[in-house]
């Protein structure tokens, strides 16, 4: 075989190929758009929901590198959303159905901010609902892989926003083909990369009122925004 034959051959391989690849992303996108949907479902319908979280903060800016956080994230229907950390030990937030509380004694331990109840979607106040409330009227979602996380068959999807009014630029879900939730997501900010991964996801699950609840402790100033 010539040189110049292989390259034409290799040529209308690739043609041949091309139709069936555009189709295949097409169907894969269409797909994509019913798992994130099924999803939101699913959320939507949660009497409960608790789950161990590591988080994953790469920042942008040279020399800052990595930084690295774990805790146990919990919900209870629609209103009321915890993030509790055990480490760094003692960091909070905390939606109790009327306000939203931030509290890391890491990093200011004499003061918590307290919000008013967030009546909307909010990155960093609940992002299962932030990614999943309405999701077709916010994003565009396209299919990305199939990949196992922690020992779980998941299917990742990428989604990016329309709007200007968004704080990150585009973010990937994990969603599992076990609970049809997502069990890790990559978000990029835009001053830092943030890698979310949940393990021991318990959908549905009975959770006690005092994850809501957000105990003053001593010393510590509630300052209003």
């Amino acid at each position: 075989m010539t040189p110049a034959f292989g390259r034409t051959l290799a040529a209308l391989t690739i043609m041949a190929v091309l139709p069936l690849a555009g189709h295949a992303q097409v169907v894969n996108n269409e797909n994509a758009t019913a798992i994130v949907l099924r999803a939101a479902r699913v959320y939507k319908n949660l009497s409960g929901l608790q789950a161990e979280f590591r988080q994953r903060l790469v920042d942008d800016a040279p020399g800052m590198g990595t930084r690295d956080s774990r805790g146990t994230i919990y919900q209870s229907g629609t209103t009321k959303f915890a993030m509790r950390w055990s480490d760094p030990a003692g960091d909070a937030l905390i939606i109790d159905g009327l306000n939203l509380y931030v509290y890391t004694p890491s990093e200011t331990p004499k003061q918590a901010l307290r919000f008013p109840m967030p009546t909307g979607p909010v990155w960093g106040a609940n992002f299962m609902g932030y990614f999943l409330e309405s999701p077709t009227d916010r994003y565009r979602i396209s299919y990305v892989k199939a990949e196992v996380v922690d020992g779980i068959q998941t299917d990742a999807v990428l989604l990016e926003p329309t709007g200007k009014d968004m704080n990150f630029r585009r973010a990937t879900l994990w969603f599992a083909r076990t609970d049809n939730l997502p069990h890790k997501l990559q978000i990029v900010e835009p001053l830092q990369t943030r890698v979310l991964t949940l393990t021991r996801v318990q959908p549905n699950v009975s959770i006690l009122p005092e994850k809501f609840v957000f105990v003053k402790p001593a010393g510590v100033r509630v300052i209003d925004q």
